[in-house]
Formats: structure tokens, C-alpha cells, sequence
């Protein structure tokens, strides 16, 4: 039976300020492995980025069928990407007293995959996908694409919240005394090189 295209809005063509956002993230890996001093900036970054886009596409967490299920898992995958990508990435002092963080090859693939699969889902379900993603939520009780919306803005604001709570932490670990100076945090910070 058509619905008369109900639920069509959750999957519809990505903006350009869609692909900005995905590609700015996935963007991060360039500089997190060439390596920088932590800055208020280089920390707070990805998360302005995600939650620009929650703030724009979140429009509520439903909760009927399992569309809860579906959300909590996509938050928890996310904070598990953040807390691995953030546990294995570099962090030290620099020689002038700052700590610098640069990423591995593994956290860099962590942060790949993160956001690459929630880009590679939007593309899917913006170009051609959407039936296949229906079927899979009619046969999985998942009730509306806002609950699809939901788990992966979550998960990406849990994976950005985590890397930048446990890069914060080990960062104050290495460098207390500069790591609160209001200065240093705010400052751009240098590049390692």
C-alpha cells in the first residue's frame, strides 16, 4: 500500500552542507595524523561540527517499536569509536610544555569508519536505498527514518563527545599547568613537525 510518500522526508537528497560537514570529518584524519598541539579548537571542533548538524536534522527521539533500540545502539557505537579513537591516538608533552596528539593508523581508521559509515548510509539511503532501508525497519520494527536520523547523529555526537573527553583528559594528564592556561587552549597551536 502507498502511504502517499509519508516518511520520504527522512531520506531525501543530501544538502551541501550534508557533504561539507561529512567530508570536513573525515577531513580531521589529515591533521590528527600529521599531528598538533591540543587546543581548545583542535578539541572542540568536531563536536561544534556535529552538533551543528544534530541542532539542524534532530528532531526528536522516538521510541516506539524499536527505534529506541536502534538510537542507544547507534549512541553507543559511537562513544565506543570515540573512546578507542581517543585511547589510541598520541598524546605527549612537546618540548615547549604543551601537549600534542597525533593519530595512529589505527585511531585514524577508527575515525574513518565512524564517519564513513554514516556517509556511506546517507548516500545509500538518499540514492536509491531507502526501499531496502524500509523493508529492513518494517522487518525489524523500526517505526519512522527519524529513529534511523536519531541513531546516526547520536552516534556521531557520542563518538565526537568521547574522543574529545578522552583526548581532554590525557592531554591535562601530560600538561596540567598548560593545558588550563586560558591562552594556550584558545590559541590555533602548532603543528608538530
Amino acid at each position: 500500500m502507498d502511504d502517499g510518500g509519508a516518511g520520504e522526508a527522512d531520506t531525501v537528497l543530501m544538502t551541501l552542507s550534508d557533504y561539507a560537514i561529512d567530508i570536513a570529518l573525515i577531513a580531521l584524519v589529515a591533521v590528527q595524523v600529521r599531528g598538533r598541539r591540543l587546543t581548545f579548537r583542535s578539541l572542540i571542533l568536531p563536536v561544534v561540527l556535529v552538533g551543528w548538524a544534530a541542532s539542524s536534522y534532530l528532531h526528536g527521539i522516538p521510541t516506539a517499536g524499536n527505534d529506541l533500540v536502534l538510537v542507544v545502539g547507534g549512541a553507543a557505537a559511537g562513544v565506543a569509536l570515540g573512546v578507542l579513537t581517543g585511547a589510541l591516538t598520541s598524546v605527549r608533552q612537546g618540548g615547549d610544555g604543551h601537549a600534542f596528539a597525533k593519530a595512529g593508523l589505527a585511531a585514524a581508521a577508527l575515525w574513518v569508519v565512524g564517519v564513513g559509515t554514516r556517509f556511506a548510509f546517507q548516500l545509500y539511503a538518499s540514492h536509491g536505498g531507502e526501499g531496502a532501508i524500509g523493508r529492513f525497519s518494517a522487518a525489524h520494527s523500526i517505526t519512522s527514518g527519524e529513529a534511523w536520523v536519531a541513531a546516526l547523529i547520536l552516534m556521531a555526537l557520542g563518538e565526537a563527545l568521547a574522543r574529545t573527553a578522552v583526548l581532554g583528559l590525557r592531554a591535562y594528564a601530560v600538561a596540567p599547568s598548560q593545558f588550563l592556561a586560558r591562552t594556550t587552549m584558545i590559541d590555533a597551536g602548532d603543528r608538530i613537525h
